[in-house]
C-alpha cells in the first residue's frame, strides 16, 4: 500500500486516478441498493447528507425552482446553488446529461430517477 503524506486534492493526479476508478466501478454496477450501501460505507453520515443535498438542489434547479426557494427548502447556501446552476449551464454539462431523459419510449424516466422531479424533503439535508 502506498503511504500518502497529505490528503489528496483536485490538483493531485492520485485523486483523478481514484475517482476515475470509482466511477468505472459504479458504472458497471446495476444494483442501486448495493451502490447506496457502498456509498454509506464509504462516506460519513455528514458527507452522505451533503451529497444528497447537492443532488436535491441540482434536481430543483433543473426543474426551474427559484434559487431562494431551494435555499430555504434544503437549507443550503446560495453559493452552492449558484455553483450548481453554473454547472447545469455548461455546454456539455454532466448534470444535464444525467438529468436528461434517455431517448426511448414515451414515459421514459431520466437517469436520476422517475421524472427527476424535485420533491421538497421534510427538513434540511445536511
Amino acid at each position: 500500500m502506498i503511504q500518502y503524506t497529505r490528503p489528496m486534492d483536485s490538483a493531485d493526479t492520485r485523486e483523478a486516478k481514484h475517482l476515475s476508478e470509482l466511477a468505472r466501478i459504479l458504472a458497471k454496477e446495476s444494483d442501486s441498493e448495493l451502490i447506496e450501501a457502498f456509498l454509506r460505507c464509504l462516506l460519513t453520515p455528514a458527507e452522505a447528507g451533503h451529497i444528497a443535498s447537492r443532488w436535491a438542489l441540482v434536481k430543483a434547479l433543473n426543474d426551474h425552482v427559484p434559487q431562494r426557494e431551494i435555499a430555504k427548502t434544503l437549507g443550503v447556501s446560495l453559493c452552492k446553488i449558484t455553483r450548481g446552476s453554473r454547472e447545469l449551464k455548461k455546454p456539455n454539462s454532466a448534470f444535464r446529461r444525467i438529468l436528461t431523459p434517455p431517448k426511448g419510449p414515451p414515459g421514459a424516466t431520466c437517469r436520476g430517477g422517475p421524472a427527476c422531479g424535485f420533491k421538497a424533503p421534510d427538513g434540511p439535508l445536511g
